[in-house]
């Protein structure tokens, strides 16, 4: 049984329950893609190069990137003549398929949830350009390991951007969580090691560090985020443990360039994307994964603070290309 078929199998007995978020968020995603393949597939009986040309083209405005989408094509050419596949609902069929395996086998090991150290606070560093939502996916992940028992402290390391350290104050009151912040332009580093050593005294589980979103050139910004990795692992031995970067979703390949440069700035461990609900672009994720080998750690398909979700795969793929948002 191909993966297209498998997820509709999968996810059809029970809709709401498992794939309710992903279908509703990824609307305009879906509307963009899977109408698209469908459209395509009626306006021919059997499949040739016009066909696959068309394909490709979908692809890539789904932002799925120009090397992957090639790749894909290029594969599902190479099967549909080993097995002789000219029905373009197969060849659809093919795509899903390879959609999954580039990003099932690029990269390491998938894993989502922020993984505790035995001793000692655990230390989350969150990057990302301002505008992508940052602040508030700190709330959100904040939120969550709240609710799963966890003693959450927040540190307002972005000094530079102006109201940085106001909203994400707003967000600890909110949340009842502590928040470690300096004055207004102070040294990050400092507010960082702040963090550090307060979450030691008061026994946090998770510290999570808000750094900033861009300085006046990339070599500012490796230096800023390499010294405040220093000082948190000075204080904590291993810190930061880990390193999301935010991404817009609706920023399509501007975020792969984002990531890109953060990448030369400090060691990710994840990807978290915002907005999906917003954008109609939903192939970025495979795009992020194909040239960065990181893999996406949570999803934003909402503005509820419930509705930043752990990434699914298969609930991504189902949402992306099968999932119909009830009536």
């Amino acid at each position: 049984m191909g993966l297209f078929k498998f997820l509709k199998e999968k996810f059809s007995k029970k809709p709401k329950e498992n794939t309710d978020k992903y279908v509703k968020g990824m609307e305009k995603s879906r509307a963009n893609f899977a109408s698209k393949l469908d459209s395509l597939s009626k306006k021919y009986k059997s499949v040739n190069q016009e066909y696959f040309e068309n394909l490709e083209e979908i692809l890539i405005e789904a932002d799925v990137g120009v090397n992957l989408s090639i790749r894909i094509i290029e594969e599902v050419i190479e099967e549909s003549k080993e097995n002789n596949i000219v029905d373009p609902k197969s060849i659809n069929e093919l795509v899903v398929d390879k959609m999954f395996l580039g990003y099932a086998t690029k990269g390491g090991n998938i894993h989502n949830e922020i993984e505790f150290v035995k001793d000692g606070p655990t230390v989350l560093l969150v990057a990302g350009v301002n505008g992508v939502g940052k602040t508030t996916t700190i709330a959100k992940l904040a939120y969550r390991y709240i609710k799963q028992g966890k003693k959450v402290m927040l540190c307002a390391a972005d000094t530079f951007r102006a109201g940085a350290v106001e909203q994400l104050t707003v967000w600890a009151n909110r949340l009842n969580c502590p928040i470690v912040y300096g004055k207004p332009n102070s040294d990050p580093a400092s507010v960082a090691f702040d963090g550090a050593r307060k979450a030691k005294e008061q026994n946090i589980d998770l510290l999570i560090v808000d750094t900033a979103g861009r300085l006046q050139n990339k070599q500012n910004l490796m230096l800023e985020l390499s010294k405040i990795s220093r000082v948190l692992s000075k204080e904590i031995p291993g810190a930061p443990h880990e390193a999301f970067l935010v991404i817009d979703a609706t920023t399509g390949q501007n975020g792969l360039s984002q990531a890109k440069e953060f990448l030369d700035c400090i060691k990710l461990t994840g990807i978290v994307i915002t907005k999906m609900d917003g954008t109609s672009k939903g192939g970025i994720i495979l795009a992020i994964r194909d040239t960065l080998g990181i893999s996406v750690r949570f999803i934003g398909l909402g503005e509820k603070m419930e509705d930043l979700e752990e990434f699914d795969l298969d609930k991504y793929l189902y949402g992306l290309c099968l999932g119909e948002k009830d009536e």
